[in-house]
């Protein structure tokens, strides 16, 4: 039986979670022929898509629920490897101050968007740009191919530069879970929140997402994959690695964008 989320119509729960890794792909393990991602090499660009991220996709939140679907409370730093100076930081949240100085946007930064429950709607603003917008918070990432674009000013969502990524031994070492397709790596970014509840971190933060779209299940699912590695030597003790799933929607019906909002 699957898991609704009450008060939260447009996110849901699966019993069955996506895959996180290749090795945990049914298909993959019956021997299914590989992707042309998994053997063509780097390439860039639309043009050089090994498969397809555009579309709609909505948050499945199988895991860390209570830190995700909820405001944990002030001083809760469960799985989060935060060094003294982090805790430090995180004892001085305070919501109404955020609110009151302008900053509702302060979780919805990249380095905890993709793991608040939210849809996506995943296009190519052109040839060399990925765009990913969240109905949470309405924010928009742009992820661009050949090289990272910035303006020198720090944002949420930093300046990300994409390469589309091949491992064919699945000897990869960056990665959490073996090889990814796409590589998105982020910095420039404005100091945030990791959790509602005011975990931090800076603003030299350093993002590395791998993105992996799975072939559709027997039942006609299909699951997007990020794992995210950050590294933020100011407030960590070491690397926050985190694995979010999506699963494919067919259209828009149910894309509800919000403002950010500290409650």
């Amino acid at each position: 039986m699957g898991l609704v989320v009450l008060g939260l119509p447009h996110v849901f729960a699966q019993v069955s979670p996506a895959p996180t890794s290749r090795a945990d792909n049914p298909l993959e393990l019956q021997g299914q022929t590989p992707r042309q991602s998994e053997t063509s090499g780097t390439s860039t660009g639309r043009a050089g898509a090994p498969f397809d991220l555009t579309g709609y996709w909505v948050a499945v939140i199988d895991e860390d629920w209570r830190w995700r679907m909820l405001t944990p409370e002030k001083g809760d730093f469960s799985s989060v490897p935060l060094n003294i100076e982090g805790r430090r930081m995180a004892d001085m949240w305070d919501p109404l101050k955020d609110e009151a100085a302008g900053h509702q946007c302060k979780v919805y930064g990249a380095p905890s968007l993709m793991r608040l429950p939210t849809r996506l709607h995943i296009t190519w603003a052109d040839d060399d740009t990925l765009k990913i917008e969240t109905d949470a918070g309405t924010q928009t990432r742009l992820l661009h191919f050949g090289k990272a674009h910035s303006n020198g000013e720090r944002s949420w969502q930093g300046s990300s530069l994409a390469t589309w990524e091949v491992d064919t031994a699945h000897k990869r070492s960056e990665g959490p879970n073996g090889p990814r397709d796409l590589k998105v790596t982020t910095s420039n970014l404005r100091a945030g929140y990791l959790r509602r509840n005011g975990i931090p971190y800076s603003e030299n933060a350093a993002l590395t997402e791998y993105f992996d779209v799975f072939p559709k299940l027997p039942n006609g699912d299909e699951w997007l994959v990020v794992n995210a590695i950050l590294d933020d030597p100011l407030y960590l003790t070491e690397r926050f690695i985190t694995s979010s799933n999506y699963k494919r929607e067919a259209d828009g019906s149910k894309w509800h964008p919000t403002p950010c909002t500290t409650r």
